[in-house]
């Protein structure tokens, strides 16, 4: 586990009966939920029902769960806005297998495993979750919970991107925007693995870090306008999205494409004519998580920097995730 700094302190649980999912003495677990939407207060440290596996799902004692910028949007109902509360929130996690369900044979109570919640699915911010099989993979010992949670949705998020998306090949130059990032930094490191030239773009005192992850040029964004620095890109790959997003088409070379993952469901619709947008879909699958085993065992790609939370401070951290001054990923701690 690299870089890894402790942010936060327990504080008072609370508990919660809101929902039609309680059950009068039924077994819970420790979660952090919302009962309506709105700003980091409304998160709730406090107690819910356990899970139970349904056929084809496992019940998995979660160890570590990651904190991303999609989390704060859901808490305030900027995007997926909810109905029903009250709502765990979480899309990533690394656990151990504690109930198995029918028709489940690949897994055995005892498996240590890290997975990305199925689409419409959450429910990471908690002790424990029930969790289609069909999309878990067991992690490596060499792997800590920590490391496996925080690569988990930005690995997966990443290579769609960059290997399934854009087709990055050997020779070319792409562009990350907001290398520091977990999803970017991952991306910086998968591309100079398949051999392409790496710019990005960051602060300054984020250019060490990027280089040392293999980021061939680094553009201080607060310095410089990166439309000005960079040229001639077959690829970008933007986390950042805003203006940032639309000005990324002016780096592109003739025939260049641009992946968007903060820009909304659908691609900004480029400046251009003769370039290409184009939207990540992000899908839940073993054979992705997979790859990010075996490319953190060839030594492709390591951990991002951690920065742990206790769960019961989700506030604290939603502040800095929301603020997104910060590298790497933020990362719960749960056991």
């Amino acid at each position: 586990m690299l870089g890894v700094t402790f942010e936060g302190a327990p504080s008072q649980m609370v508990s919660s009966r809101a929902g039609s999912a309680w059950q009068e003495g039924r077994p819970t677990v420790k979660a952090i939920f919302i009962e309506r939407h709105g700003g980091p207060e409304e998160l709730k440290f406090g107690t819910l029902p356990d899970p139970v596996a349904k056929r084809g799902e496992v019940v998995v004692d979660i160890h570590a769960a990651s904190v991303n910028g999609a989390d704060w949007k859901v808490r305030t109902g900027e995007s997926y806005p909810q109905t029903k509360f009250p709502y765990v929130l979480g899309r990533d996690f690394s656990g151990v297998v504690s109930a198995v369900g029918e028709g489940v044979a690949d897994f055995r109570v005892g498996d240590q495993v890290f997975a990305v919640c199925d689409v419409g699915q959450e429910g990471a911010y908690a002790e424990k979750i029930a969790i289609k099989a069909g999309i878990l993979a067991k992690k490596p010992p060499s792997l800590s919970h920590i490391d496996a949670a925080a690569m988990a949705l930005a690995g997966l998020t990443a290579l769609v991107a960059v290997e399934d998306t854009l087709k990055l090949k050997a020779g070319e130059t792409i562009l990350v925007q907001g290398g520091a990032g977990g999803v970017a930094s991952f991306a910086i490191q998968l591309a100079k693995h398949i051999g392409a030239r790496v710019i990005t773009t960051a602060s300054a005192a984020n250019h060490a870090y990027l280089r040392g992850i293999g980021a061939d040029q680094v553009v201080d964004y607060n310095a410089q306008d990166f439309t000005k620095a960079v040229s001639g890109c077959d690829a970008v790959f933007d986390t950042v999205g805003g203006d940032v997003a639309q000005r990324s088409f002016a780096v592109l070379k003739p025939g260049g494409r641009a992946a968007f993952i903060a820009s909304g469901p659908q691609a900004p619709k480029p400046s251009r004519g003769d370039v290409q947008s184009l939207r990540p879909n992000v899908g839940r699958d073993r054979p992705h998580l997979e790859r990010i085993v075996a490319l953190v065992g060839a030594g492709a790609i390591r951990p991002p920097e951690v920065t742990l939370f206790p769960l019961s401070e989700a506030a604290a951290a939603h502040r800095v995730s929301q603020a997104r001054h910060f590298r790497g990923k933020l990362v719960f701690k749960v056991r």
